[in-house]
């Protein structure tokens, strides 16, 4: 495992992943379709259906229908042409303008008594001519007896437009049992339901997967041909089994028909109907100037009015019998069909298990006549996706910055809002948007990050109280406590400063104590520079004998950590000044500490094996901060920090630049810096000879060795005890004799680590 890092770099890049990863298995989700979803989706639409207020039907529409009071007095269905002849005969002289029959007359009526009549003419033949009276008033026996003729009489004399109903057989294993030929007739029969005009926008339109039937099952050549119009009554439910469409186009051979509810709008508006196609599919159904929206495949999406009869129902006896008021079917549209229970076409609505067949198509008529549709707009999808996009971005950074609390009420807030709108949409415009994929997505969302981030939480803080107390600053663990999500399991690279210390010749002074003397002089040292360190919020690596290692930058930030660092060596050569006095007193010996600091980037973690880790720092940064500790011994510092430490500090600390060295193991030259102290620690012979020795130090860059060793010399009548000055004038004098190959880059070779 490695150090956790900050916050920026873990719950908000974590939350960030898991809300994308999320996202993106929603839309996916959403594209290919997830059937639970896909229920889930359409049961939502139900109850949006029962939050919506009613909708008052059009005057339009009325129902006549097969009641229970019906078959009372008219006897058990199905009843004998005559009735219906009756009932077309009352609705004509009632004024109707319409009459949409919900049921068929797919079989002829009892045809018994015209096969009695027509065995009576058959034995006539031999009669005499003066007894033509005789076969006339057969032939008219045989006509009022024939009542499917009557029927088909009625229609055609009948003042409204009658629309007869038939079904498609939509099962392929009926053509085991009907053939060509009878396949052929009712096709012949339903012409008043095809489409008159079908417009494709292309060639590839004209190959559009439509919905195709089996084959027709008409209504009887006779009553097919009194009629101008037709249509069928076929419905599909939803996988639950709620009729929420109907089918506005159905293809049959190379022709494409139209439904009952269609036919019946389009006989009252006296318009033809008109279905156009494009590539993607049906792109609407015309009727006259009236557009009638559709998917694809051409289904109408039932704007249901409200629960069973929300349209008015008129029982049929009561037509039969003029038991209504006399302008209650005028100018109507009358849908005839059955709501007695046992006979009548039972279907699964938004409102309710019980709900008559006619009644849909008189929903479809009336969202036609009033232009008011339910339907899924064109961008729908795009709108759904980018709720989702657009909810995923919203909780993906507000949860990683937020509580628990906060975190519910902005998902909370979001599925509610979302809710809300999609609820106003569907009442107001008509506009049907998917509910459920959005909302799984941030319900989804929430549950993920909030759980992640209780699990991290929990794990983190436990690492942080067994792991970090022993080598961070109290209040540096206190901190990650509270924030534990500013770290990350895993070795991290990231910027740090590396200090590495070692006492000046701690070998020899170990030699001239006891080792009870040796302990108890270390310990103290090691606290005193320890807590300093800490103080400054750095992190202690290790001790090995008399060094410290330690680093500054993580895993808590610091907001200018070469700075800190630096402040942190002042202060530790300072204390270990007044600790020197203090041992002098004592009899002990003086103890001088050289330091190197780098500033650069790391990796820092817990490593090592799963029973030992250490949390410590690797990489090229190190090793240079740990190489220039060790370059103190050649110029007689005590602090040296690398360039880019110095960069980095800013002006609250006062340095120098000692000179460029090739350090082994690396290509470039490295340019250190003597550390001074605080700028009032810099008096004004020092900063003299701090400026004296830069010139010097360019002049010796320049080969030019008499006058950088003049710069030098004259830097040490500032400074007496300089030892970088004396150091560089006797190298000076060295290369004047011995001078440097042409290939030398200024800098100084260091052969040792």
């Amino acid at each position: 495992m490695a150090l956790f890092q900050n916050r920026k770099r873990n719950v908000k890049l974590h939350s960030a992943l898991i809300s994308a990863a999320i996202l993106l298995a929603g839309i996916l989700a959403y594209v290919i379709g997830f059937t639970f979803l896909d229920t889930i989706e359409l049961k939502t639409m139900d109850m949006r259906f029962l939050a919506r207020q009613r909708i008052a039907p059009g005057p339009e529409i009325v129902l006549a229908v097969i009641d229970e009071k019906s078959i009372a007095r008219e006897g058990r269905w199905v009843w004998p042409r005559s009735k219906i002849i009756r009932l077309v005969e009352k609705l004509s002289d009632a004024g109707a303008r319409v009459i949409a029959f919900d049921i068929g007359f797919l079989e002829p009526d009892d045809q018994r008594i015209i096969r009695v009549l027509e065995q009576v003419e058959s034995a006539m033949s031999d009669l005499k001519p003066g007894d033509e009276r005789l076969k006339k008033r057969v032939e008219a026996l045989k006509y009022a007896s024939d009542n499917d003729r009557q029927l088909a009489a009625a229609i055609g004399d009948a003042r409204p437009e009658v629309v007869l109903g038939y079904f498609f057989q939509m099962d392929p294993e009926v053509l085991d049992h009907m053939s060509a030929e009878e396949i052929g007739r009712h096709q012949q029969n339903i012409q008043g339901s095809a489409y008159k005009t079908v417009r494709f926008a292309s060639a590839d339109a004209q190959r559009v997967p439509l919905i195709r039937a089996v084959a027709p099952q008409s209504n009887i050549r006779v009553i097919s041909e009194a009629a101008d119009y037709s249509g069928y009554f076929n419905m599909y439910p939803d996988p639950d089994g709620v009729v929420r469409w109907m089918p506005g186009v159905l293809r049959f051979n190379e022709a494409y028909y139209a439904p009952l509810s269609l036919a019946a709008t389009s006989a009252y508006l006296k318009e033809p109907l008109r279905l156009e196609v494009a590539e993607y599919g049906v792109d609407q159904i015309k009727l006259g100037k009236l557009s009638i929206p559709t998917d694809e495949f051409g289904r109408i999406l039932i704007n249901y009015r409200g629960e069973e009869k929300t349209f008015p129902h008129i029982s049929i006896t009561d037509i039969l019998h003029d038991d209504i008021d006399a302008d209650a079917l005028a100018d109507k549209i009358v849908v005839v069909g059955a709501t007695a229970v046992g006979i009548y076409d039972l279907r699964v609505t938004p409102f309710g298990t019980v709900f008559p067949g006619l009644e849909i198509h008189a929903n479809i008529i009336d969202s036609i006549l009033s232009q008011d549709f339910m339907y899924q707009p064109a961008w729908a999808a795009m709108f759904d996706v980018l709720v989702m996009v657009v909810s995923a971005a919203i909780l993906g950074v507000l949860l990683a910055r937020v509580g628990a609390l906060s975190g519910a009420l902005v998902g909370g807030s979001l599925c509610v809002l979302y809710v809300l709108l999609c609820q106003f949409l569907f009442s107001y415009q008509g506009w049907v948007l998917n509910l459920v994929y959005p909302l799984t997505v941030i319900l989804l969302i929430y549950a993920s990050v909030t759980v992640y981030r209780y699990l991290v939480e929990t794990r983190q803080k436990k690492f942080v109280k067994d792991a970090f107390s022993t080598y961070l600053a109290p209040s540096v663990v206190n901190n990650l406590l509270d924030s534990p999500e500013k770290l990350v399991l895993g070795g991290e690279k990231r910027v740090i400063t590396a200090f590495f210390s070692d006492v000046q010749g701690f070998t020899s002074i170990s030699e001239t104590l006891l080792p009870e003397e040796l302990v108890e002089l270390l310990n103290e040292f090691l606290t005193e520079m320890t807590d300093i360190i800490l103080r400054h919020e750095g992190t202690v690596d290790k001790f090995e004998g008399d060094a410290i290692i330690a680093f500054f930058g993580a895993p808590n930030d610091l907001e200018n950590q070469a700075e800190v660092a630096c402040m942190a060596c002042i202060d530790m050569q300072k204390r270990l000044a007044e600790l020197r006095k203090k041992w002098q007193g004592q009899g002990r010996p003086d103890l001088y500490m050289r330091i190197g600091l780098c500033t650069g980037p790391a990796v820092v973690g817990n490593m090592g094996s799963r029973s030992r880790m250490d949390y410590t720092m690797m990489g090229d940064t190190v090793n240079t901060a740990a190489r220039l500790e060790g370059v103190n011994k050649v110029y007689g510092t005590y602090t040296m920090i690398s360039e880019s430490t110095y960069t980095a500090a800013g002006g609250w600390i006062r340095a120098r630049e000692l000179d460029a060295i090739n350090v082994v193991g690396k290509k470039e030259p490295v340019k250190i810096y003597e550390l001074i102290g605080y700028p009032s620690d810099v008096d004004e012979h020092m900063q003299k000879a701090a400026e004296i020795y830069s010139r010097g130090l360019s002049a010796y860059r320049s080969r030019q060795w008499d006058k950088a060793a003049a710069y030098f010399s004259k830097a040490m009548r500032f400074q007496p005890e300089d030892r970088p000055s004396r150091i560089m004038m006797e190298r000076c004098r060295r290369y004047k004799a011995d001078p440097p190959n042409e290939t030398w880059n200024g800098a100084f070779t260091m052969t040792t680590k």
